[in-house]
Order: structure tokens, then sequence, then C-alpha cells
């Protein structure tokens, strides 16, 4: 008999019970989409950040002081080193815990060389697409192709190491237009070690300093320097978490650390535990991270998380104040029966268990079909923002279940105290006069 009178109820109000469940289907819809996009926006921020270059730099654990601070280069055009990193240990950074959270890197060595015409100019050696075999049987491309992607190439184009020549470089636009140089230009570089004759591959704009310098590949400026084997500095893009107290303390001195407190450091993508991983591995050097950009990094994800979640609650505050107006309309029009139950008898407790069942059956109905268009607009929002689709996460299911029961239960409270609080007589022979 109970169960009758649900399925009558919900037959006969099909029309307020089809604008419950959509109500509730486009609050399931919106949290579903902005709690898998929240809980996947992390890596899709980073990945977008990483664009715009590094977050550490290495460089030789004794550099000087004066260079490190101010970026004083020396008459070789070099930062004032007084020794170097080794080329052949940059394998070794795809080797530690997070090495999966590398996500680019590439080598640098600075020097000045001398033009034909007397004229001093700054060459920067780096890998632009460099073919890479890892200690772990694995291999990759890295270089400079995807730390400076911003970059404009306005003639020309990158310099690909698997079919350039070892004397192709890229010149600044600036530099370009001084020399009146173009791409298929050649020209002779004089280091101090050496001199080689070069070929223009590409000319590129990327606002800065560096549109007055030259960009070589490694092996052409070691050569021209005399450093064979030997990079004065490395920068590595990864993939990293915000910083918390526990990150900071740690950056100071992980050696303070409980061990308990230094274990969660350690597995964890702080820019700090990268930094550390990646000074055991390169002999001498020290990492530092990029602090305007890991800070950035950190404040974009927490405002970006922060808006998702006010957008999620947002909408499930519009979804309990439709299904309370929906609920409360629903009652007033069955208010006779409702008294008619309570003449013969019903109890309270079995008025509101109906009321109840009967929305969460229409809530169980709309939550079903919103979460799967919640998951369909995440995608949306997915290749539309990061160019990629959002990862189901499993744990959003029980979320937006539970979440969905509340506003549910929220949303029919008014409606159920309106129900409790009917007179029989009243609803059934009319008020007195």
């Amino acid at each position: 008999m109970y169960f009758r009178m649900i399925k009558g109820a919900l037959f006969r109000q099909r029309g307020k019970m089809l604008l419950i469940a959509f109500t509730i289907a486009l609050g399931a819809s919106l949290a579903t989409a902005m709690l898998n996009t929240m809980l996947d926006v992390s890596d899709k921020v980073n990945k977008e950040l990483k664009t715009y270059g590094a977050n550490i730099i290495v460089k030789p654990k004794d550099s000087s002081l004066l260079g490190d601070i101010y970026s004083v280069e020396g008459e070789d055009g070099a930062e004032l080193n007084s020794s170097y990193l080794r080329e052949d240990e940059l394998g070794k950074l795809k080797t530690i815990f997070w090495a999966f959270n590398i996500v680019d890197f590439a080598p640098f060595l600075n020097m000045q060389a001398v033009m034909p015409d007397g004229g001093a100019v700054k060459v920067v050696g780096t890998w632009f697409n460099h073919h890479l075999d890892l200690p772990t049987g694995e291999s990759l491309d890295a270089g400079v192709i995807g730390l400076r992607s911003w970059w404009d190439i306005t003639d020309g184009a990158w310099i690909d190491e698997k079919t350039s020549g070892v004397n192709d470089v890229m010149i600044g636009a600036l530099l370009a237009q001084r020399l009146q140089l173009t791409a298929g230009s050649q020209f002779t570089l004089i280091g101090s070690a050496d001199s080689s004759e070069v070929t223009v591959v590409g000319i590129f704009d990327a606002g800065g300093d560096e549109d007055e310098q030259i960009y070589a590949p490694l092996d052409l400026v070691q050569a021209l320097c005399g450093l064979d084997g030997q990079v004065a500095s490395i920068e590595v893009s990864a993939l990293t978490t915000p910083d918390n107290d526990l990150a900071r303390r740690a950056a100071q001195n992980p050696a303070a650390l409980s061990i308990r407190d230094y274990e969660t450091w350690y597995c964890t993508a702080y820019v700090s535990a990268i930094c550390y991983q990646i000074q055991e591995v390169v002999t001498g050097s020290i990492a530092s991270a990029v602090r305007q950009v890991a800070d950035s990094e950190g404040a974009i994800l927490d405002k970006t998380q922060l808006l998702m979640l006010l957008i999620t609650a947002l909408s499930l505050v519009g979804s309990a104040l439709g299904i309370s107006n929906l609920v409360t309309a629903s009652v007033m029009e069955r208010s006779q029966e409702i008294g008619l139950l309570k003449a013969i008898g019903a109890h309270d407790r079995s008025i509101t268990s109906m009321v109840l069942t009967e929305i969460l059956i229409t809530a169980l109905t709309g939550g079903a079909v919103g979460y799967f268009l919640g998951f369909g607009f995440a995608q949306l929002i997915g290749h539309s923002v990061f160019g990629s689709a959002i990862e189901m996460k499993i744990m959003v299911v029980p979320i937006v279940a539970v979440l969905i029961a509340l506003v549910t239960f929220a949303g029919s409270l008014p409606a159920i105290r309106m129900a409790l609080r009917l007179d029989p007589a009243e609803v059934l022979h009319g008020s007195k006069a």
C-alpha cells in the first residue's frame, strides 16, 4: 500500500517531479564538472604554465657569489663560475624520485664572441631538441624549443639537431636587424679558443635581452671557448605541488625535519624536494626555484580551485532553493491527501517518510543524469581550456551523491514542516469562518 501511494503520487505529479529532477540534474552536473576539473586541474595548469619557461635553475655549487646575485659576466661572456657542471650528467635528472615530473630541461653555456666587424656579441650554447638516451633505458628529446615556446620565429625555423649541422645558429631579431642578417646568412664567430663559420637557420623575436644574442648548439660553443663537456647552468621545467608550511621549513633546512616529515616532504612534488633530489644526482650542483614562477603557480592553482569550489557551492544552493519551491508547491496541491492520511491515523513519521521517499527517488534519477552530463561538461572545459581530456575521478561519485542527498533534504525541510502542520479538519472541511 505504501509503495502504491508513492507510485501514484509520482505519476500524478510527474510534471513537478520532472522539474525537481531537472533542478537536481543541473546542480549535480555543475558539481560533477567542477569537482572533476578541480581534482585534475593541478597538472593541467602546471603544464600550461610550463610553456612559459623553467621553474628551477641548477648551477655549480661554488659559483661566484657576485655572479649569482648580479648575473655579472666575465670577459668571456660566461657567468663568473669557478667550476662547471658536467654535460654527461644531465640524463640523471630523469632518474630522481620525481623523474616523471621533469617536463623539460636544457643546459646553457655563455660566451662572448667576436664578429667579423670586430664587434662583440653574446653567444648562448644550448640544446634545441637534443636526443638523449637515459640511464633507465628510455630516451627523450629535451631543449629550449620546449622551454622557449613563446618565441616568435620571424624568419627561417628552429634548429633541428636531428638534421641541422653543428655550425647552424639562431640570431635575435634586433641583432639580425642591426647586422642585416637573414636566414641563410653566413659569418664567422671568433671565440677564446677557436673560430667557426656559422649559418643562420632562424631569426627569433623573444621580446627581451635574447633579441641581441646568438643561440647556438652547445657543442659549437664548447669548442669555441674550450670547455668541452661542460655547462654553466641548467634550466629545468617541472610539475610541482604548491608550497605549504612543511615545504617552506624543508627549503630552509631539510636536516631539521623529523623522519616522518622528511619522508612526507621528499615524497611530495614540492619544488624544494625536486631541487634537493637534483642536487643528489648532479655532482657539485645547487638547484634553486625561480621563486616568482613557483609562487605564481601556487597562487594561480589555489585561486582556480577556490573559484571552482565557489561555483559548486552556489550551484548547490540554487538547486536547494529550487527544490524547496517545487516541493512546497507539491505539498500544497496534495494538502487534502495529506490531511486525509492524518485523519485516518497516519503519524508524522509516516508523512515525512513518504514525502522524502518521493523526493529521494526523483533526486536519484536527476543525480544520475546530472553526473553524466557533468562529466561531459568537464570534457568540454578540459578540451577548450587545456586542450586535453579531464580524467574521471571515482571519488567524485560518492561526494556528489552525498551533496545531492544533503541538498535534497535541505530543500525538502520547509515543505515537510508545512505538511506536518496541516490540520486535517481545515484542509478537509475548509477553514472556520
